[in-house]
């Protein structure tokens, strides 16, 4: 069951990242995988930080779409190199 709700928020996290980065969006597929690296570069990004989402499922989809934002970007940015 944990993984369909680590599926789940990878879903919500690259649908999150792809609308709030215009142009972002790559299909079902590609918005799973997405939100699913996300969430482990903002999990990575946020230790960094020292902060945590508590475990948590709205937790954890704020820090999947913002690490699926910043891959995002670093994709676009590849993209135009």
């Amino acid at each position: 069951m944990s993984f369909l709700w680590f599926l789940l928020v990878g879903l919500i996290a690259g649908w999150l990242a792809g609308t709030l980065v215009k142009g972002g969006g790559f299909g079902l597929l590609g918005n799973i995988v997405i939100g699913i690296i996300g969430a482990m570069l903002g999990g990575f990004l946020f230790g960094l930080l020292g902060l945590s989402s508590d475990g948590g499922l709205i937790g954890s989809i704020i820090v999947a779409t913002i690490g699926a934002i910043v891959l995002l970007i670093i994709v676009r940015a590849l993209k135009r190199a």
